[in-house]
């Protein structure tokens, strides 16, 4: 859909870039001629991404290791990217979740999801705009939400609350920041599997969510959804791409949902209110405790 070059010259962060559909959003963008800055936790992940990005695209590739719920290591991170080159667009990729019981959460467990999720999201947005505000120059911030932004979701309540939270946080930048040239837009992905995505949200179906993904053999049916299947990164990679470009320019203050009407169905809950202690004992253990 996308023209070549749509993205040549633009200097665009991603974090959790290394893994997932932050690698995918990476891959599309470096094909449309877009400069990366992947961030993450692992270095050696990073470090992987972008030779494969660098085999595949040419692509110019920086990697900063960082920990997005330390406040100071985004403070350094940003300081680092920019050093190289001002950026020109931010995407709040990097989050955590998993399915609990929300009477037995510890704060300890509600914190290891809020702080990627909400509290490293915000840090990085606040670099980024600060940035562009004092240097009078546009951007655009791109955050990674979840259909639960708009139909909650039972078991994964810190999940709910922190997605919830950066749509709050796009519709009210849209606003405040708009007059400076910065935008700020939201995608909701529905089921798009990854990488541990089916074991974090629910053991027991996980193998059929995974068996569903494109290109697994031959993928199997997902009925859960209105149309049949799960979603592929590329067409996330798509809209994404189409988001924080030019093509984009008066769309502002947006959540787009990309899950084929399935949370018109169902928050993708249900099924867990009949569990009982041992479907718990599993889920619990499956994730370490």
């Amino acid at each position: 859909m996308l023209q070549d070059g749509l993205l040549r010259g633009r200097r665009i962060l991603i974090t959790g870039g290394g893994t997932g559909l932050g690698l995918a959003m990476a891959d599309r963008f470096a094909a449309l001629g877009a400069q990366l800055v992947l961030s993450g936790r692992r270095a050696e992940v990073l470090a992987a991404a972008r030779d494969g990005l660098v085999a595949r695209h040419g692509a110019s590739v920086q990697t900063l290791t960082c920990d997005v719920r330390d406040a100071a290591a985004v403070d350094a991170m940003f300081d680092a990217a920019w050093q190289q080159g001002p950026l020109d667009v931010l995407v709040n990729n990097a989050a955590a979740t998993f399915i609990a019981q929300t009477e037995r959460l510890s704060a300890r467990a509600a914190d290891a999801i809020l702080g990627p999720t909400l509290h490293g999201a915000l840090y990085c947005t606040l670099q980024a705009g600060r940035r562009w505000i004092d240097r009078g120059r546009p951007g655009v911030v791109l955050s990674i939400l979840s259909t639960s932004a708009r139909t909650g979701r039972a078991f994964t309540v810190p999940s709910a609350m922190a997605k919830s939270g950066l749509l709050a946080m796009t519709r009210s930048l849209a606003v405040e920041w708009g007059p400076h040239g910065i935008r700020s837009v939201a995608i909701a992905p529905g089921p798009f599997p990854t990488a541990g995505a089916g074991q974090a949200l629910d053991p027991t179906a996980g193998r059929a969510f995974a068996n569903a993904a494109p290109g697994v053999g031959a993928a199997a049916p997902y009925p859960a959804n209105p149309l049949g299947r799960v979603g592929r990164p590329p067409e996330l990679a798509e809209l994404a791409a189409f988001l924080v470009s030019d093509s984009a320019a008066y769309i502002n203050g947006e959540m787009i949902a990309i899950d084929g009407g399935q949370h018109l169905r169902t928050s993708g809950a249900e099924d867990l209110l009949a569990w009982g202690p041992d479907d718990w004992s599993r889920a619990r253990a499956g994730r370490g405790g």
